[in-house]
């Protein structure tokens, strides 16, 4: 396994851009572009939701448990009430094993982390971390990467946090920028960040870098990383990949152990809308949310906890095996995005790319401040893209130039035509640009 490293960038994207002057290269585009338009296409590259041929690697998990299947340990019957507010024994172990910490640091919860991530974010404004004020007094901000999440965006700003922007660099957040941010401004609470494979550009924290991150000092005693590490295990290879870091161990290393939380789920791993959240954090976080959680829920789904330990724990090769399985789906996907792309823009410096070596996305940034344009013409095209600023709050790129591409659903060889589309489109609208400004 090697080092956590930035995914690849495509080394003649810092060419200089070549002018689309001569009738004849516009009118190239243009015929490229109104031949495609004509076909009808209706081809999806705008959410990263996994392929039905995914979601096939876990049907058996709905045979997982039976009738005659339903008692956990400890001789919990997952069909009552009691078992317990951080989840099943054998759920945390799992998830813990998978996160590289003990059964005591997880909670586990329901479907998507990005609930829990609500849930945290919620208590923390309205309890404060354990034995301190509610953050609700002192109108927080949280620090967030762009480009980066857009849901992540949407739920912070429906909480009422303000949002402080820093670049996701080749090699995790501008930690410099987060450091001068939370030492002259306590009302920085936090950061909220993709920390492997990032969404949308698919980099990984270094190991430095996060060492760093861990160890900072901020004005605001409270200050929290928030690391949703929605693509931990989700490598595109079995040998070229990057390595995640661990939070939890690095914030009680630098002597701050209540400093973290790190969210991941099962959605890309199994069922989507039917899997499994869970966080891991320092033993008394898991005991404060536990306390937070027990006032709202009885409990979480047991019957869907079962049966994920038991199909993930019987999976050959357990959930590696899994992922080697989904890679090989996804991997071709991803490799069709770079080849297309290089193929049709490189050399032109009309665009950049990341080529990452794990996740869900890729993300591309025109040369030209047209990726609205690009969209609206993929649209046109019938290749529906992500908005053009998704990936900034408050949906709005200033630069407007990042486009980010989710190839995981389509077949391979949709996924190869919505690319063809999207390269036109980037030249025509290049061009289009370029005719304006002359």
């Amino acid at each position: 396994m090697t080092a956590p490293t930035s995914p690849t960038v495509n080394p003649s994207l810092g060419s200089p851009a070549r002018p689309a002057s001569d009738a004849s290269e516009a009118s190239e585009a243009y015929d490229a572009y109104n031949a495609y338009k004509a076909r009808g296409l209706k081809l999806n590259m705008q959410r990263g939701q996994p392929s039905d041929a995914d979601f096939d690697l876990s049907n058996a998990l709905l045979q997982a448990v039976g009738a005659d299947d339903v008692v956990a340990a400890g001789g919990i019957d997952i069909r009552n009430y009691p078992g317990g507010v951080a989840g099943l024994a054998e759920a945390r172990e799992l998830f813990g094993d998978y996160l590289g910490l003990a059964a005591a640091n997880v909670l586990v919860w329901n479907n998507a982390s990005l609930e829990l991530q609500g849930h945290v974010l919620t208590q923390m404004l309205l309890q404060g971390p354990r034995n301190r004020s509610p953050w609700a007094a002192h109108a927080p901000t949280i620090v967030v990467t762009t480009p980066g999440y857009d849901r992540h965006f949407t739920l912070l700003e429906s909480l009422g946090f303000r949002l402080a922007m820093v670049d996701m660099q080749a090699d995790g957040p501008d930690v410099q920028a987060i450091e001068a941010l939370v030492e002259r401004d306590p009302s920085v609470r936090g950061v909220l960040f993709v920390p492997t494979y990032s969404n949308p550009g698919g980099e990984t924290i270094s190991a430095a870098k996060a060492e760093r991150l861990a160890a900072l000092t901020a004005s605001a005693a409270d200050f929290t990383i928030f690391a949703d590490d929605a693509y931990r295990a989700h490598h595109l290879s079995d040998t070229d990949r990057d390595t995640p870091v661990n939070f939890v161990e690095l914030v009680a290393a630098a002597g701050n152990p209540d400093g973290a939380y790190v969210f991941a789920s099962t959605s890309k791993i199994t069922f989507s809308g039917a899997g499994l959240g869970f966080v891991g954090a320092s033993e008394t976080n898991i005991a404060h949310l536990s306390s937070y959680l027990f006032a709202l829920s009885i409990g979480p789904n047991k019957i869907e906890q079962l049966r994920h330990v038991k199909f993930l724990s019987g999976y050959p090769g357990g959930i590696a095996g899994l992922m080697s399985a989904h890679a090989a789906l996804i991997a071709p996907k991803f490799a069709a995005v770079e080849q297309i792309l290089s193929s049709e823009l490189g050399g032109t410096g009309l665009a950049r790319w990341t080529s990452p070596k794990g996740g869900y996305f890729v993300s591309l940034d025109t040369t030209r401040p047209i990726a609205d344009k690009v969209v609206e013409l993929a649209n046109g095209a019938g290749v529906s893209l992500t908005p053009a600023g998704s990936t900034f709050p408050p949906g709005r790129d200033e630069t407007n130039t990042n486009i980010r591409l989710a190839p995981t659903r389509p077949e391979l060889a949709d996924v190869e035509l919505a690319m063809r589309v999207v390269a036109v489109c980037i030249r025509l609208a290049s061009e289009e640009y370029d005719a304006a400004q002359s």
